[in-house]
């Protein structure tokens, strides 16, 4: 049985789609703050892997989209993530008397 790359990309993908899905289905809610920042490194190096994609000399049109597009929407969860994290961290912090 001989398969190609892409079917084998394809079941990587759906089978970590499937088990990333279950795991953060069952996280707690008080894991969620260091939840969110393992998720903006793991972002962090999708970026590295779409500025590669995009880097090639020879890739086709179709892979230098999907690699802009892999950018832009992993960029912005990283920039989105550290916002809610810094949000969430700061209801945490003791505030001095008389702020509000």
């Amino acid at each position: 049985m001989n398969h190609s790359s892409f079917e084998f990309g394809l079941y990587v993908f759906m089978l970590a789609a499937l088990l990333g899905f279950e795991l953060v289905k069952r996280v707690s809610p008080l894991l969620h703050t260091p939840l969110m920042s393992l998720s903006n490194a793991i972002s962090a190096i999708a970026v590295v892997g779409a500025i590669v994609i995009l880097g090639e000399k020879d890739a086709p049109t179709w892979q230098r989209i999907l690699g802009f597009t892999a950018l832009v929407a992993a960029t912005l969860n990283v920039v989105s993530g550290y916002l809610i994290t810094d949000r969430m961290l700061k209801m945490f912090r003791k505030r001095e008397p008389g702020q509000k």
